[in-house]
C-alpha cells in the first residue's frame, strides 16, 4: 500500500469496530469496497470501473467526432424510472416521506461505521471531525425534517380582498417532479445527503451524483441508499464528467449544482437547453474582519480557537465556508500571531487530526499558490509540504501581494494570508471591493463594525465572532449571492427549494361583481378604482349610486 494512504489509516483513534488488531477477522461492514485499500480503489477512478445504480458503464461513440466515449448503459432508462416513480404519485404522501427520513436515520445509525472509513478514505478525516460535520449534521436534519414535515407540507390560508369575495385562498407546496443533485467533493456525504433531505421531504424523485473525487464515498452511497430508501424513486448515479455531462442531457424539474463557478456554468448552460431550474451552492473567497478584542485575553482566545477551528479542522480549509483570509490593524498582529501559533500547536498535536489534501492535482494547485515566486516571502509560518502524504501543514502569510492567485483565488486548503489595515472599519471597503462571497466573518465587540458589515457588504450570510457554525443552523438558509452561488436550502428552506408553492383559489356564486365586465361606463370605472384602492366604503357608495 503505499505511504500516502498508510498515513492516513494508521492511529486514526477510530471506533473498536474500525481499529482491529493485525490479523483480526473483519466483519462483513468492515469488508466493504469502500473500505478497501486505495492500491484496490485506485482503479474505480474512472468513469468505466464504476458500479452504477442504473446500469454498468460501456463505450460508447461520439457521432460528431467518431471517437470513443464512456456512457452509461441504461441511464435514459433509470432516468424514466425515476419519472414513473413520481408520477405514480406515491412520494407525494407523508407516509412515503417519513419511511424515506426514517430509512436515512437507519443508515446513518447501522452504517455509520462504513461511513467513517469512506470518509477517511477519500480525505483522511479524523472520525470525530466527519461526525461533527458531516454524519451529525445529517442526523439533526433528518430527525428535524422528519419532526416538521408534516407542517411544511399543510397548505397556508391567506388573505383574500374583497374584490374576489365571496373567495377562499391558500397556497399548496407541491413537489417539483424529478430533481438532479451534483455534489462535492469536500463534504461528501454531507453535501449528498442535506439536498437528498429536503428534496424528499418535498416529495420528489431523485436522482443523486456524488463527485467521483471522492470514490470511496461514491461507492458508499451507491451500495447503502437502495438499501433503507425507495430504490425506485432514489438512485444514485456514481461517474466522473462523462455522466455528468450526459445526465444534463435528460430534463429535470431542478438543479441543484455545488461545485465551482467554471463546471456551474457548464450545468446552467446545459440546463438552459429544458428550461430547467438550477440552483448553485459555489463558495468565494469568505472574508474575516478580526478587531482587537476590547483587549480582553479570554475573548481573544476565545477567537482564535474558533478561526483556527474554522480554518484547519474543516477538511483542511478545503470548504466553501472556511475563512479564505483575515484582515487586522497593522499594531494587532504581533498579538493575533501570537495566539494563532499556539493554538495551532495546541490543537494539532498529531498531523493525524488535520484531514488531508484530497488528490495530487489539487495539492501541486496549492504547491503552485504558495510556491509563487511573488508569495514566497510572506510566509510566517508553516509552508511544509508532504507530496506522499498529500499534506501540506497550517500556513499563516502576512500581506501576500493583493494581485497574486492566493488573493485573488478561492484558496480551498490550509494557508491562511493575514492582510493588514490601518484601522478596522477600512476592512468594510476592502470586502466590498472584491466578489460578494458566501460568508462574512468578524470577530468584533463593535455595534457600529457589526451594522456597517451588515449594510455594506454582500455575502450569502455574516456571522459574527464565531464562523461556519451558521451551517448547522437549519432555521438559517445556506446560500450564496452572485458569484458565490444563489438558491438556499437547510431546514425548511431545502423544502422550499424542491417545493413548487401553488396558489389555490376557491369563488363562490353568491355575488357578481358586474363592474368588470362590459359594456363600460363611467360608474364601473369608479367603483374599479374604489376596490383597487382598497377603499370599500367609496365602492359601496358608487355601487348604491351615491358617488361618481
Amino acid at each position: 500500500m503505499p505511504s500516502c494512504v498508510d498515513h492516513r489509516l494508521r492511529a486514526r483513534q477510530l471506533p473498536d469496530a474500525i481499529n482491529r488488531p493485525p490479523g483480526a477477522k473483519l466483519s462483513s461492514v468492515e469488508q466493504s469496497p469502500c473500505c478497501l485499500p486505495y492500491t484496490e480503489l485506485s482503479g474505480v477512478r474512472s468513469v468505466e470501473h464504476w458500479s452504477m445504480a442504473m446500469g454498468r458503464v460501456a463505450p460508447s461513440v461520439d457521432e460528431g467526432t467518431g471517437e470513443q466515449r464512456q456512457g452509461v448503459v441504461g441511464l435514459g432508462e433509470t432516468v424514466g424510472e425515476l419519472r414513473a416513480a413520481y408520477e405514480s404519485g406515491g412520494t407525494r404522501s407523508l407516509a412515503w416521506r417519513q419511511a424515506q427520513l426514517r430509512g436515512l436515520l437507519r443508515l446513518l445509525a447501522e452504517e455509520e461505521v462504513a461511513a467513517f472509513r469512506a470518509l477517511r478514505e477519500d480525505l483522511g478525516k479524523h472520525h470525530a471531525e466527519a461526525y461533527r460535520d458531516e454524519i451529525g449534521m445529517l442526523v439533526k436534519s433528518a430527525n428535524a425534517a422528519l419532526r416538521e414535515v408534516e407542517k411544511w407540507m399543510a397548505p397556508e390560508k391567506v388573505w383574500v380582498p374583497l374584490i374576489a369575495f365571496p373567495a377562499r385562498a391558500r397556497v399548496e407546496p407541491e413537489p417539483l417532479g424529478v430533481v438532479l443533485v451534483f455534489a462535492c467533493w469536500n463534504v461528501p456525504l454531507g453535501l449528498s445527503l442535506e439536498p437528498l433531505v429536503g428534496a424528499v421531504a418535498a416529495g420528489n424523485a431523485v436522482a443523486l451524483k456524488p463527485s467521483e473525487l471522492a470514490p470511496a464515498t461514491a461507492r458508499f452511497l451507491g451500495d447503502n441508499i437502495g438499501k433503507y430508501m425507495d430504490a425506485a424513486a432514489v438512485k444514485v448515479i456514481q461517474g466522473g464528467a462523462e455522466v455528468g455531462e450526459q445526465l444534463m442531457e435528460h430534463r429535470w424539474d431542478k438543479v441543484l449544482f455545488t461545485g465551482s463557478p467554471r463546471i456551474a456554468r457548464v450545468v446552467m448552460a446545459a440546463a438552459a437547453k429544458h428550461l430547467t431550474p438550477v440552483a448553485l451552492e459555489l463558495g468565494g473567497k469568505c472574508p474575516c474582519i478580526f478587531d482587537t478584542m476590547g483587549g480582553s485575553a479570554r475573548d481573544l482566545q476565545t477567537a482564535v480557537n474558533r478561526v483556527v477551528g474554522a480554518k484547519w479542522s474543516s477538511c483542511a480549509g478545503q470548504a466553501c465556508l472556511a475563512i479564505d483570509y483575515v484582515l487586522v490593524e497593522e499594531r494587532f498582529v504581533p498579538v493575533l500571531i501570537k495566539a494563532l501559533k499556539s493554538t495551532l500547536k495546541r490543537f494539532f498535536t498529531d498531523s493525524d487530526h488535520m484531514a488531508r489534501i484530497v488528490n495530487a492535482r489539487h495539492f501541486q494547485r496549492l504547491r503552485g499558490l504558495l510556491q509563487d515566486p511573488s508569495v514566497a516571502a510572506s510566509v510566517l509560518l508553516g509552508g511544509t509540504l508532504d507530496t506522499k502524504n498529500l499534506y501540506i501543514e497550517p500556513t499563516i502569510l502576512l500581506n501576500p501581494p493583493l494581485d497574486s492567485a492566493i488573493m485573488t483565488e478561492e484558496i480551498f486548503g490550509p494557508l491562511l494570508p493575514i492582510i493588514t489595515v490601518k484601522k478596522i472599519e477600512d476592512s468594510v471597503a476592502f470586502v466590498r471591493a472584491r466578489p460578494r462571497p458566501l460568508a462574512v466573518y468578524a470577530f468584533t465587540k463593535n455595534a457600529a463594525l457589526r451594522r456597517r458589515i451588515v449594510d455594506e457588504t454582500s455575502s450569502g450570510s455574516v456571522t459574527f465572532n464565531d464562523a461556519v457554525v451558521q451551517y448547522g443552523i437549519d432555521s438559517l438558509p445556506f446560500g450564496g449571492v452572485g458569484e458565490s452561488g444563489f438558491g438556499q436550502y437547510h431546514g425548511k428552506y431545502s423544502f422550499e427549494m424542491f417545493s413548487h408553492k401553488k396558489a389555490v383559489l376557491t369563488r363562490g356564486y353568491l355575488i357578481e361583481l358586474t363592474a368588470r365586465y362590459p359594456p363600460w361606463d363611467d360608474s364601473k370605472i369608479s367603483m374599479m378604482r374604489q376596490l383597487y384602492r382598497y377603499n370599500y366604503v367609496g365602492f359601496v357608495l358608487t355601487f348604491l349610486g351615491l358617488k361618481k
